[in-house]
């Protein structure tokens, strides 16, 4: 492990030999794939060979059993030198004179490269008998301290691990996300009594520049490399703002490692791709993804797009991934993380609450948000709009923006001294133009007692989070509640009917402090902007065989670590912590967790964790009731109900439990190649991006009849029989089998009780019969029930249902 020493940035663009750079507008970034294995192929080979394992086991294990590779790191990169090697020589084989520009080699996870070329030059490229596929380069988009507490850690899943001070030691996460900054205390080594040491396994390396000095990485942060390439060939990346280094000037990031997101324009797929590659050269055992792309990819599936085949290798190669589902909800269909070898994670809230409230002098109370003191305790306060403050030389006619309250030199001080100044929060917000920071400084200045935002009705699906505020303030996020507000004050107004001016303002107020927590009950939901199932199986409405989201974790209030220097949000500026939301929190509150199954059971599969996490996910709320699901933006608290699997999937995740699921459902590398292979017409893209022959592999197993912990049926014509294998990795156990009943379809399960001892196996056939035609989803669930206390949860989702009778006479 090196820290600080040699640096080894990605490659950026630069004059190659035999090559210019280009600025042609008709280029563009293609991602190129080979036939020939990558490096990860080699590693296995080199195991065959009789190398060394990390756990020194031996080769014969069950599904269940999947193990990382150590002390081969020597020849893995020989490996990937020869590879990169044999890109340069391609590509001079087939552009020699031509202008390109290589920006990665990837040689680990696939075999490829992304390159800068013309049109023309991609379809040269793609002819070549070397290369199988030649994909253009996309955009993608980013999608705690009382966290632990919620989820039971200190009491259950940590104790269980062995403490706090040494759980998930030895396991490493590699985050993808907009970076780091090294200097936060939350990355500090030198907390814990207990030493613990950099993975043996791991051999990623902290990148040094100006920016991330050597130094920066330590036993708790240790890698850090950015990945920028295709970013910079498009003229967009300013390092200035972006930070050419693994340096987080976003804030969304700290907890990533290897960058690939920035602030100002998101990231490309060519770079993320780079990112995970050397994430699994490193040997991380988890990728987190706090990414998702900005649309669904094209082609013949969404599951078949650069980054997920990527990631589809990683799995082979032992490594756990988890991905944000997207903060693109509440409308169906609406999830940007597809395939089923990637563990997607939906944001739910948890149990503390910081909010604030005004009361009106009408008696009613309007609640929302700002980490902000109240006004004091009694007294209420003239309410004023920002509207009728203006000093004599302003008009709303002169200045449309003049209600955000962004210019005090606009406004008269006699009228804003001592009362409520009411502002606008509108879409210049969202976007950066106006700030919080400003209108509270503005305010001051002009001796506001405080401050409140109504919101905008055209701001819509917005997560709004609390913000520091150093006077009394509210941001009222709903716009019905804005304007039940605005029309109690200007009922209050006294205005001349000649000169239509207010001579007289009525409105009164008080606003009440949000420093304070708040715990509720009614944790935890489903957010509003979590991404819902069901799963697109493609660019159009067509609706996938596999469930997602697989669960949701908490993602919504969460306290994280911040850049201070990040320009992203004037509000957080100079802060090391703010309150975020979104399905970006939620995923690494899973990968941790991960972390710890894979401390407990080293040997699991990627899928044997997923099933951990899956089967004991809670379907209640912490007062017992069903986890509920919002519905709507506008009023999110008004609009909910019960949560179906496609708002949560397996439900909510349960720490604790994960670490003894009882049972175990398993699916190998080759299940998720026959389940693309079933795909029709999907047979010459496989070939492509895995060069691997779907002759070779069962073309029949379909969505539902992949081995795991959940059954979804698209379209149920009649009857289907679907199975699944578990194996018992806990003590002898007998269990009895329950199910309930999607709406119009029978449901029958066999057996109905079995036993098994440790390391037995169980099939269980489920048979479905539609009972009434239904393009509706419906949903239903198989539990079962150990009786030394182990209960499995699988849930059922079946959409459309055809039910035919026939009437049948004989001769």
């Amino acid at each position: 492990m090196k820290y600080g020493g040699e640096d080894r940035s990605p490659i950026v663009p630069k004059r190659e030999q035999g090559n210019a750079e280009t600025g042609d507008a008709a280029t563009a970034v293609y991602i190129v794939t080979l036939r020939q294995a990558p490096a990860s192929h080699y590693q296995d080979e080199l195991a065959r060979r009789g190398h060394s394992f990390r756990h020194g086991t031996s080769l014969r294990r069950n599904r269940l059993h999947r193990t990382r590779h150590q002390n081969l790191t020597k020849p893995v990169r020989s490996h990937s030198y020869y590879i990169a090697r044999a890109h340069d020589s391609l590509l001079k084989k087939v552009l020699g004179g031509e202008k390109y520009l290589k920006l990665y080699s990837y040689h680990y996870l696939i075999n490829g490269f992304a390159v800068l070329v013309t049109p023309q030059q991609a379809e040269k490229l793609s002819k070549r008998r070397e290369v199988s596929n030649v994909v253009l380069d996309f955009s993608v988009r980013t999608a705690t301290t009382h966290t632990p507490q919620f989820l039971g850690l200190p009491k259950g899943a940590w104790v269980e691990a062995g403490g706090f001070e040494t759980a998930g030691e030895g396991i490493t996460i590699g985050f993808i996300d907009t970076g780091i900054d090294p200097t936060h205390p939350s990355f500090q080594d030198d907390k814990s009594e207990h030493p613990y040491p950099v993975p043996a396994n791991f051999s990623g390396i902290c990148e040094v520049t100006p920016d991330f000095p050597s130094g920066s990485c330590n036993r708790k942060l240790v890698a850090a490399r950015h990945f920028a390439a295709s970013a910079i060939t498009r003229g967009i990346f300013n390092s200035s703002e972006d930070y050419a280094s693994p340096f987080d000037g976003d804030g969304h990031g700290t907890i990533a490692v290897y960058k690939a997101l920035y602030k100002r324009f998101g990231g490309f797929a060519a770079d993320v791709v780079a990112a995970i590659d050397q994430a699994a050269q490193d040997m991380v055992d988890i990728i987190c993804l706090s990414i998702t792309p900005n649309r669904r990819p094209p082609g013949i599936a969404t599951f078949v797009n650069p980054i997920d085949m990527s990631l589809l290798s990683a799995v082979k190669a032992g490594i756990f991934v988890v991905q944000a589902a997207g903060n693109t909800g509440p409308s169906p269909m609406s999830m940007s993380s597809f395939s089923p070898w990637i563990f997607t994670v939906g944001a739910a809230s948890h149990d503390r609450l910081y909010s604030n409230s005004i009361i009106l002098g009408n008696n009613m109370t309007i609640p929302g948000v700002g980490l902000a003191p109240g006004t004091p305790k009694n007294i209420m306060y003239k309410l004023v709009h920002a509207h009728h403050a203006l000093n004599n030389d302003t008009t709303v006619k002169d200045d449309m923006y003049v209600g955000e309250c962004q210019d005090e030199s606009k406004f008269n001080q006699d009228l804003v001294q001592g009362n409520i100044l009411i502002c606008s929060y509108t879409i210049r917000f969202v976007v950066g133009l106006s700030t919080i920071k400003s209108a509270l400084e503005m305010a001051n200045n002009l001796s506001a007692i405080g401050l409140v935002f109504c919101m905008d009705p055209l701001v819509t699906s917005f997560q709004l989070n609390p913000v520091p505020m150093k006077m009394a303030g509210i941001i009222i996020a709903s716009a019905n509640d804005s304007k039940i507000l605005l029309q109690y004050y200007n009922s209050s107004l006294e205005i001349d009917e000649t000169s239509k001016k207010v001579v007289k303002l009525g409105a009164v107020a008080s606003i009440c402090g949000g420093l304070k927590a708040n715990y509720s009950n009614d944790a935890p939901k489903v957010m509003y902007y979590s991404a819902r199932g069901p799963d697109p199986q493609d660019s159009l409405p067509h609706e996938a065989d596999i469930l997602k989201p697989n669960l949701i974790a908490p993602g919504n209030f969460i306290w994280a670590a911040w850049s201070s220097l990040s320009t992203d949000s004037a509000e957080f500026l100079g802060e090391n912590f703010a309150l975020m939301s979104g399905t970006s929190m939620a995923a690494p509150h899973v990968a941790g967790l991960a972390a710890l199954i894979k401390q407990k059971f080293p040997h699991f599969s990627p899928a044997a964790i997923a099933s951990a996490l899956s089967t004991t996910a809670s379907l209640y709320d912490s007062i017992g009731k069903p986890i509920m699901a919002q519905r709507s933006y506008a009023s999110p608290d008004f609009s909910q109900s019960p949560a179906t699997p496609f708002d949560m999937g397996s439900g909510f995740v349960n720490a604790t439990s994960a670490l003894d699921p009882g049972l175990l459902f398993d699916s190998s590398y080759e299940d998720y190649m026959s389940f693309l292979c079933a795909i029709n017409g999907s047979a010459p893209t496989v070939l492509n991006y895995t060069n691997q022959n779907c002759l070779l592999y069962n073309s029949t197993l379909y969505g539902p009849d992949l081995n795991i912990p959940s059954i979804t049926i698209a379209k149920l014509n009649q009857t289907r029989v679907v199975q699944r294998t578990f194996q018992n990795i806990a003590g002898n156990e007998t269990y009895g089998v329950g199910w309930s009943n999607p709406y119009g379809v029978s449901v029958n399960v066999l057996p109905t009780r079995f036993s098994l001892a440790n390391g037995e196996r169980q099939v269980l056939t489920v048979i479905f019969n539609a009972t009434s035609n239904s393009t509706a989803a419906s949903f239903g669930r198989i539990g079962l029930f150990g009786n030394q206390g182990h209960v499995v949860n699988i849930p059922v989702a079946v959409i459309t249902k055809i039910s035919y009778k026939y009437n049948f006479t004989t001769s």
